[in-house]
């Protein structure tokens, strides 16, 4: 399975297309406005930049919406990049060549691991309290968030909402790396991509770098 990609090459490597979260939300609405009014969709949406976009979706579409807490599993040493992801239901999604390339400690993994893990568990409380997940078996399933950088947390979600029998799977972002589109297209029916991003990789690559050397 390869996913259909949806792009505006209008909008292609441009630096300011989005007034704010909730305007992404309402072109994301146009780009699915086939899907309006259908009872059979449901929109997925991470917490927290991807609520406000799903929300605004949602409400476009006139379909329900709900959260989906997933977490990536920060790097020791640089806490707003991440190796892997973790979901709601624990399923742990590795980002195994970047791990190589850090050199990581089994020790560092799985003291990061557990950090993910107890955060996820504080915003399923806040976020969910005791509501379980809804069915997704034979649904349309609209992943939202506000941008994939990596693309690891929406893989590791893509991955757990599989293993509910959906009917579909659509992930939904306003921008995007093109290194992320290109990891989720075997796992996702269609990605809704308004903007995607070649420089993001450059920059992403670069920062590895930096990391390396530092911690080396």
């Amino acid at each position: 399975m390869t996913a259909k990609i949806i792009e505006n090459p209008a909008y292609r490597d441009r630096v300011s297309v989005f007034r704010d979260r909730f305007q992404a939300g309402k072109l994301l609405a146009y780009k699915l406005r086939e899907y309006a009014g259908n009872g059979n969709v449901i929109v997925l949406a991470v917490p927290a930049g991807g609520v406000p976009v799903g929300y605004t979706v949602a409400k476009e579409l006139a379909v329900p919406m709900d959260v989906m807490v997933v977490r990536k599993v920060q790097i020791p040493w640089n806490t707003e990049a991440g190796f892997g992801a973790i979901t709601w239901d624990g399923k742990i999604v590795l980002n195994e060549g970047l791990v190589e390339q850090l050199d990581l400690t089994e020790e560092e993994m799985e003291t990061s691991i557990l950090r993910a893990k107890r955060n996820i568990q504080e915003r399923l409380r806040k976020f969910r309290g005791d509501k379980p997940m809804p069915d997704l078996k034979d649904k349309v399933v609209v992943l939202v968030d506000d941008g994939l950088a990596s693309g690891f947390t929406m893989l590791a979600a893509a991955r757990s909402v599989r293993e509910r029998a959906p009917k579909k799977i659509i992930v939904a972002v306003p921008t995007a790396s093109l290194g992320a589109i290109e990891l989720l297209a075997p796992e996702v029916d269609e990605n809704r991509v308004p903007q995607h991003k070649k420089r993001a990789i450059i920059r992403c690559r670069k920062r590895l770098r930096e990391l390396v050397r530092l911690n080396g």
